[in-house]
């Protein structure tokens, strides 16, 4: 006998998305594989390498360990949608600029970490290198060793 596939409806990058999908169904493998958001990246799988990670109401979150109906009701921005946005298409842009990529895989949950981290509130120095090391850690690059984007988020957060 089949699951009941489950109803979910959410915001995508300021649309609105209703899909029926399977209760085991990935949140990754619903953006990247039905809907197209190619820069959801399953690295890992199981939420370690951070380099699924995409905005959840604001929050970077690691697609790889949500269920897409986890995601009913919420706003989902992805990499895609983010220069619709004019304070994520700063973040963008300084990866761009700063050069904030090698290979590129981790890059679009750096931004998504970077983007939670620059709005975080409870942060009283967004500038302070250790701060924005310790925030880093929840994506894992093993191309860039960090330092360049340490120093684009230092370079964003003197902009704020």
């Amino acid at each position: 006998m089949q699951p009941t596939p489950a109803s979910v409806s959410f915001d995508l990058n300021g649309a609105a998305v209703s899909e029926q999908v399977p209760p085991a169904t990935l949140l990754a493998a619903l953006l990247r594989d039905r809907l197209g958001m190619k820069s959801v990246r399953l690295g890992c799988g199981e939420g370690v390498c951070g380099s699924c990670s995409i905005l959840v109401d604001g929050r970077s979150m690691r697609s790889c360990l949500m269920l897409a109906a986890q995601a009913d009701g919420t706003s989902i921005t992805t990499v895609e949608g983010y220069a619709a946005r004019p304070d994520l298409a700063t973040v963008q842009a300084a990866f761009v600029e700063g050069f904030g990529a090698q290979c590129g895989f981790c890059t679009s949950g750096m931004m998504a970490t970077v983007a939670e981290y620059l709005a975080d509130g409870s942060v009283s120095d967004h500038g302070d290198p250790v701060t924005i090391r310790s925030a880093l850690n929840a994506v894992a690059c093993r191309c860039t060793g960090y330092q360049q984007i340490v120093r684009l988020v230092a370079g964003l957060a003197g902009e704020r």
